[in-house]
């Protein structure tokens, strides 16, 4: 159980996929012009990153080590169509309010990550855990986002208005919006690190962009791993 609540609390608090990796930013900042795309398109996601590490965790010891990121893109891709058609019948308008995004899935660094770091190398159940901690993060990441934009934007949250519409800023659903309130949040998340560090006499672990320092891709040759191994 233990094991399960830190899988859960990595992703949602200590490794949030969005506020703290800052990984899959494509998605963040282009489908949370409202709530409602943000949490469709998290919800999407955290379904197929729970499916995929289950089925790559099942498989993880009859896929050959050289072709495993094929083996895990095939996984990965089949889920996603899955569910690209599930949203094309029972929820059209937010399947063609997230059109391409959704496809897009496929090459997401938080699902393929999660598959190569943790998945590939543990049992179902924690990675089934992970995939539901991390996909959960994101949603929240992303409907975060949605909201403080419709609400600015739009004077409206989940469609309902609470904001007159000659007060909205509608810079907020364009493309400049969703960089400030990335930033803003971010910000946020920052100082509180900063002023909890001090507190507690330790170093602050600040938000940054993933780097080759915490890339999982062995293949890649300027990953950490290479670099260590040469040296």
């Amino acid at each position: 159980m233990n094991k399960i609540s830190e899988r859960l609390y990595n992703g949602i608090v200590k490794e949030n996929p969005t506020f703290v990796q800052m990984l899959g930013m494509c998605p963040t900042l282009a489908v949370t012009t409202s709530a409602i795309n943000g949490a469709g398109m998290g919800l999407a996601t955290t379904i197929i990153l729970t499916l995929s590490n289950a089925m790559i965790a099942l498989l993880r010891k009859v896929i050959p080590d050289k072709v495993r990121i094929p083996a895990f893109i095939v996984v990965i891709a089949s889920f996603v169509t899955i569910v690209q058609f599930l949203m094309q019948a029972y929820v059209p308008d937010l399947y063609n309010s997230l059109g391409i995004f959704i496809p897009l899935i496929v090459v997401n660094c938080i699902i393929l990550g999660r598959a190569e770091a943790y998945a590939s190398k543990n049992p179902v159940i924690p990675s089934i855990f992970d995939g539901i901690g991390m996909g959960l993060g994101f949603t929240l990441g992303l409907t975060t986002i949605g909201i403080i934009r419709e609400i600015l934007g739009a004077g409206t949250i989940f469609n309902i208005r609470i904001i007159p519409e000659d007060y909205t800023i509608p810079i907020f659903v364009f493309a400049p919006g969703a960089f400030i309130v990335l930033a803003f949040l971010i910000a946020i998340m920052n100082k509180r690190n900063i002023n909890k560090a001090k507190k507690e006499g330790t170093a602050p672990s600040l938000c940054k962009i993933a780097d080759c320092a915490s890339c999982q891709n062995t293949l890649c040759g300027g990953s950490a791993v290479n670099k260590e191994k040469e040296e």
